[in-house]
């Protein structure tokens, strides 16, 4: 056996002993010397590593970690800390009534600087306090104008006011004349989606699945085997599905389609669909989509439904009732209205409107219930004339001043049911049909104050609302422009800078 030492030779184990302790030592004393420098600087490394290493294994290992240098509690700012007692709510305050009143000679000088149009055709306005009804700007505010899509607000009013904010429609399953005839019953819900009810929505609320599967549960009960007819009870509604004074070319292109009391979508052909061809018979469409989701369902139960749909009356005598679903509420239903400016939507709430107040349920009964809801509210209507509710009429004549009027009601009238559009007004670069606005350096001060109802034809533009101004008075205001240059761009941002100009306006003279 042999021990190799540090210079690597060679020496019997037992010679180890016998070499006396001083002469290897010697030997490796001139080697030591030459690493000194190393050794110490490891040890010094070291010493520092010990304590550094000590303090950081807790943050991997824990505080409870073998070896960890206990150090004092740190000292925690106050905003981590958990609170010992709560915060006051914060809420947003009313507006005082007490907050100056802009003069109407500086609303004026601003908006008339403003309130150009890009090309041919002329604007009206009309801007009021609406506390007190004072009239800020009045430009040719009683004058009969084109009012667009700004018609919806009118309909909303007379919508809220003769059916109620909290109504909902019902569209139902009847019995038919024998035990395998079922009739399926329009009741206004042009909102019915195709799959399940969704609770949580306003389109799709209630869903022609759930409806069928419930229908096919009650059937089940009574033995039906089938095959099950289905039939259609769309006769709600009266007179002609398709208002003449509409252009042909605006329903081709799906800005509306002929009003039937039951629709899926507001009747569209999907869910997400905002343009493009409508079907042209909704009610014939949602009833055979309720078919088929009632022979899916069937198939489970033990019956079997016979193929296609086709249109009856109900039986006389009681009906009974095998299943049901309900929309959403009318207040629901109105702020999406408002919000996306659904033209289906808003001749569904006239004839329905219309229908409340024992009219008929057509497009004269829809026009007649909204001037009688406008009148009882005490807004002259004797100068107004109304071709539809919904605005896609060149006919509709109505004055700025009546839609300002309008807003007024909505925002501080005596009847408190009208408060429930304030939230299907859209918002100035935030939601609807203002969505996409108030994105420039002119407007931008106008985003999330200014809530309007926009409205659009071809050489019409429009946009009435509310909005707070610098001092905290609630302003309401309508602009309206006739006879416009087609596709001139500059006709909205004359509308959305007078806006702006409200929203910031400190018009007092101070």
């Amino acid at each position: 056996m042999k021990v190799v030492d540090e210079a690597g030779a060679g020496k019997p184990a037992s010679n180890q002993q016998e070499t006396p302790a001083f002469r290897p030592r010697k030997r490796a004393s001139k080697r030591t010397w030459r690493f000194l420098p190393l050794v110490l600087l490891t040890v010094v490394i070291a010493a520092l590593a010990v304590p550094m290493g000590l303090g950081v294994a807790p943050g991997f290992f824990g505080p409870g970690f073998l070896g960890a240098v206990s150090s004092p509690t740190p000292q925690v700012p106050a905003w981590q800390q958990i609170p010992n007692k709560l915060s006051r709510t914060q809420v947003v305050s009313p507006l005082d009534p007490s907050a100056p009143v802009p003069l109407p000679a500086d609303v004026t000088r601003q908006l008339n600087a403003l309130l150009t149009p890009d090309g041919g055709g002329d604007f009206t306005g009309v801007v009021e306090d609406a506390l007190t009804g004072l009239s800020l700007y009045d430009r040719d505010g009683a004058k009969n104008r084109v009012p667009a899509s700004n018609m919806k607000l009118l309909t909303a009013v007379a919508a809220l006011r003769a059916i109620g904010p909290e109504t909902r429609f019902s569209t139902r399953v009847l019995t038919g004349s024998s035990a395998s005839t079922i009739i399926l019953s329009a009741g206004g819900d042009v909102l019915l989606g195709a799959g399940p009810s969704q609770p949580s929505e306003v389109l799709g609320h209630a869903g022609a699945e759930t409806l069928a599967v419930d229908a096919a549960k009650a059937l089940q009960e009574r033995g039906v085997k089938g095959p099950v007819t289905v039939q259609l009870d769309d006769g709600l509604f009266s007179g002609p599905a398709l208002n003449p004074a509409w252009s042909l070319d605006d329903v081709a292109a799906g800005e509306t389609a002929p009003i039937f009391p039951l629709a899926l979508n507001s009747a569209r052909t999907s869910p997400g669909a905002t343009t493009g061809t409508r079907p042209q018979d909704a009610a014939l469409t949602a009833a055979e989509a309720f078919a088929g989701k009632l022979q899916a369902a069937g198939a489970a139960a033990g019956f079997t439904v016979a193929p296609g749909v086709e249109r009856a009356k109900p039986p006389a005598g009681q009906q009974d009732v095998l299943a049901n679903v309900e929309s959403a509420t009318v207040r629901e239903q109105v702020d999406l209205m408002l919000e996306t400016s659904d033209n289906y939507l808003a001749e569904i709430f006239g004839r329905m409107a219309a229908l409340s107040m024992g009219q008929a349920g057509s497009n004269d009964g829809a026009t007649a219930a909204v001037s009688a809801q406008l009148a009882e509210l005490g807004i002259a209507t004797d100068s107004m004339h109304l071709a539809d509710v919904s605005g896609l009429a060149l006919g509709n004549q109505v004055s700025a001043r009546q839609f300002a009027d309008v807003v007024r009601a909505i925002t501080s009238g005596p009847d408190t049911r009208l408060r429930a559009a304030l939230a299907g007004f859209p918002v100035a670069g935030l939601t609807g049909t203002l969505g996409d606005r108030y994105g420039d350096a002119s407007t931008s001060q106008g985003a999330g104050l200014v809530r309007a109802k926009t409205g659009t034809l071809n050489t019409v533009i429009a946009l009435s609302g509310y909005v707070v101004d610098a001092n905290g008075r609630l302003l309401v205001f309508s602009f309206i422009g006739n006879g416009l240059t087609p596709g001139a761009a500059g006709n909205k941002v004359a509308l959305d800078r007078s806006a702006t100009a409200l929203a910031s306006c400190g018009c007092t003279g101070g």
